[in-house]
């Protein structure tokens, strides 16, 4: 049974920083693309940052220089450090993994943490 499980979500004011963690369990983590996407109320799901299985990552423009994204392997963990945070970085976050296997794409989704930065 694969489960994704994320924390760190919390309000912060505008400026703060926050770490969210993605513990994965059920796959084996090295082989995924794993990532965080991000909804705000009344706005569709949106990728925030991705990072490889050779660590390669990328990120959405408008958290590029804020935050940054990193996986341990050894743990099973991916991590979302947030700096500068504004106000439009609330949202419900999600963790992700992904991965393919000839034609079949194996995806698996976490239930969300929430982040409110307050102004």
């Amino acid at each position: 049974q694969v489960q994704l499980v994320e924390s760190g979500g919390d309000l912060v004011q505008a400026g703060g920083s926050l770490r969210l963690s993605c513990a994965a369990s059920g796959i084996i983590f090295s082989f995924y693309t794993m990532g965080w996407y991000r909804q705000a109320p009344g706005k569709q799901r949106e990728l925030v940052a991705a990072i490889s299985s050779g660590a390669s990552t990328n990120y959405a423009d408008s958290v590029k220089g804020r935050f940054t994204l990193s996986r341990d392997n050894a743990k099973n963990t991916l991590y979302l450090q947030m700096n500068s945070l504004k106000p439009e970085d609330t949202a419900v976050y999600y963790c992700n993994a992904q991965s393919r296997s000839g034609v079949k794409i194996y995806e698996y989704w976490g239930q969300g943490t929430q982040v409110t930065v307050s102004s």
